[in-house]
């Protein structure tokens, strides 16, 4: 190789060893950075007021605990299920405590809030157990009859939204997901 060659990489191995550094830096700069969920939360009603055209803030007093409502809901419905969308899937007899909210401490939810299922823990402890048929079934069993007690809250959240929103909202808000 000449030594124009030689010149050429070592500069093109530095490039791409300062940017994979300053991505690396940026990457742990988001994991660690400067979340802060409440204003995140409040940054998100902000913006459905705005989705929902909502100018006067007494309608806004009324609508906004009910959104909020709905978006507990909704996190509670992803309970056990959040590992696979946001921590990956769980490996039976791995250590599973991977960070975010798919990892072992469970902190999803609407802004962190999440309540752990304990459902969800009872069926995971008997799949790392190797539980017998009979127990992975009631496992399974109970995990399912709690994801359809949280599909419930979520509709009845909905339903009580529904009811102060105008029609054009309940379109806007459908359209994005609420309903």
């Amino acid at each position: 190789m000449s030594k124009a060659g030689k010149w050429l990489a070592l500069v093109t191995l530095a490039a791409a060893m300062t940017l994979g550094q300053n991505a690396t830096a940026q990457d742990n700069n988001r994991q660690r950075g400067n979340f802060d969920p409440a204003q995140m939360r409040q940054r998100m009603m902000e913006r459905y007021k705005e989705m929902l055209e909502v100018t006067n803030d007494d309608e806004w007093k009324a609508i906004e605990p009910l959104v909020t409502k709905v978006m507990e809901a909704r996190m509670q419905t992803m309970g056990g299920m959040g590992r696979g969308m946001f921590g990956g899937p769980r490996r039976p007899g791995g250590d599973n405590q991977g960070g975010g909210p798919g990892g072992g401490e469970r902190r999803g939810g609407f802004m962190g809030q999440q309540q752990p299922n304990p459902a969800a823990e009872a069926l995971e402890k008997a799949v790392e157990a190797k539980a017998g048929k009979a127990e992975l079934k009631a496992a399974i069993t109970k995990y399912t009859e709690a994801r359809k007690a949280k599909q419930a809250e979520l509709e009845a959240a909905q339903e009580n939204l529904r009811k102060v929103l105008t029609t054009r909202q309940e379109a806007i808000a459908t359209l994005n997901g609420l309903l």
